[in-house]
């Protein structure tokens, strides 16, 4: 990988509304360039929109929202999608998904987090809890962000990210 060539990293999760648009988001917010992050979900549903809390969430830290909406994987999968880098998905039931074939075979990782939007507790909790997953999220882009991508193979990506999983 170049020093000039931005690193595309996909997020992926069933519904892309929570966890991997919380993803795309603070990869963008945080690359400075150096990346390029999207999200999409392998089954999103019908109108599937982003969860509210999620864009409050990212808003209340600074983080652009603009342009982010949810989307199915299959449009990654298109000969018009732009090359992945790398393809994270970052809740379990996606990583035990068989994926479509990504042009260009990127590497894989998967971080696993709790979904922030499941569970009935009040506003406040729901609230804390999509907090925590941005944080969770956070810690994990701070150190994949500082790694030197530009002398790593792909597969070296691949084992980098895929070591950042292990708690």
């Amino acid at each position: 990988m170049s020093d000039t060539k931005a690193l595309n990293v996909l997020f992926l999760c069933t519904h892309n509304s929570a966890r991997s648009i919380l993803a795309e988001a603070l990869l963008n917010h945080m690359g400075r360039g150096r990346f390029v992050a999207y999200s999409a979900g392998s089954s999103p549903r019908a109108q599937q929109q982003p969860h509210p809390l999620a864009l409050e969430t990212l808003r209340k830290n600074g983080i652009a929202t603009d342009g982010l909406h949810s989307k199915s994987w299959d449009s990654f999968a298109a000969p018009d999608a732009p090359l992945m880098d790398l393809v994270i998905t970052v809740c379990d039931n996606a990583a035990g998904e068989v994926c479509p074939y990504w042009p260009g075979q990127p590497a894989t990782a998967h971080w696993g987090y709790a979904d922030p939007s499941a569970g009935d507790g009040s506003d406040d909790d729901k609230r804390a809890a999509f907090t925590q997953t941005l944080y969770q999220i956070r810690r994990r882009l701070e150190l994949f962000t500082n790694l030197p991508l530009a002398s790593l193979s792909k597969l070296s990506i691949q084992n980098e990210a895929r070591r950042l999983a292990q708690p």
